[in-house]
């Protein structure tokens, strides 16, 4: 999911920018903005930096084994063609 600092400072920095007249519906704004931007971010198709880190070490190990699996191959086809 969005690091919630980051979710709370685009939140922040949208109601920054409204006029000062609109103070008094500063909070509806947050509410709705913090909603949207919650039902955009639920709709893609996002994984944590822990999830995305630990499927990078996964690949890492499937890619060694498969190199060294292929380097087998090649050794036992050449062996069997002696």
């Amino acid at each position: 999911m969005i690091d919630t600092k980051k979710f709370e400072e685009v939140v922040q920095s949208f109601t920054n920018a409204l006029p000062s007249g609109f103070t008094n519906i500063q909070a509806d704004v947050e509410k709705n903005v913090r909603s949207a931007m919650s039902a955009t971010f639920a709709k893609l198709d996002l994984v944590t930096r822990e999830e995305f880190d630990i499927q990078t070490q996964v690949l890492h190990r499937t890619r060694e084994k498969l190199d060294a699996l292929a380097q087998r191959v090649a050794e036992l086809e050449s062996t069997s063609k002696n």
